[in-house]
């Protein structure tokens, strides 16, 4: 029973030494430099300017962006999920295939952003600046909330927050 649970305890602390957060990778991207496939969950990246920054198919699951300025940046395919996006400027980012389940993208500006194919699922984008972005389509907002200030394109609507 005890070998048993060694070898547990060993998949355990395996299992989660590979989805911790990299230090020298967040620091990297708090530089201002791109770190594309990194891991950098749970980041504070929060009222920084990184304009064409690349993270795309990084971990940012649970990251704080909150008004920071990413114009240019690259956010295809990466995990953003449950990240707080508060008031932050993604003039013309790509989020293609982007993951934002359940993210905090209140106040956000997307001006002509790529959201082709995001994952909108249980986000609130309550305020959110979405007139001129491309890709987003109405199956993608029948999962996220908003409210009366939600700007979207035209013909789009999405549901109010409880």
């Amino acid at each position: 029973m005890k070998r048993i649970l060694a070898v547990i305890a060993i998949f355990l602390s395996a299992s989660a030494a590979a989805y911790a957060q990299d230090a020298s990778q967040i620091a990297r991207v708090q530089a201002g430099q791109s770190c594309p496939g990194c891991n950098l969950f749970q980041a504070e990246l929060g009222y920084r300017d990184l304009p064409g920054i690349d993270v795309s198919g990084s971990r940012l699951r649970q990251a704080n962006l909150a008004l920071s300025t990413m114009n240019r940046a690259n956010f295809d395919n990466t995990n953003l999920s449950l990240a707080n996006l508060f008031g932050a400027r993604f003039t013309s980012a790509s989020f293609r295939n982007a993951d934002l389940t359940g993210a905090t993208l209140v106040g956000a500006y997307f001006g002509s952003a790529n959201l082709s194919g995001a994952q909108l699922s249980g986000a609130n984008i309550s305020g959110a600046e979405m007139t001129t972005a491309t890709g987003l389509t109405q199956s993608q907002l029948n999962g996220a909330c908003g409210d009366a200030s939600t700007l979207l394109p035209a013909g789009l609507h999405v549901r109010p927050c409880r």
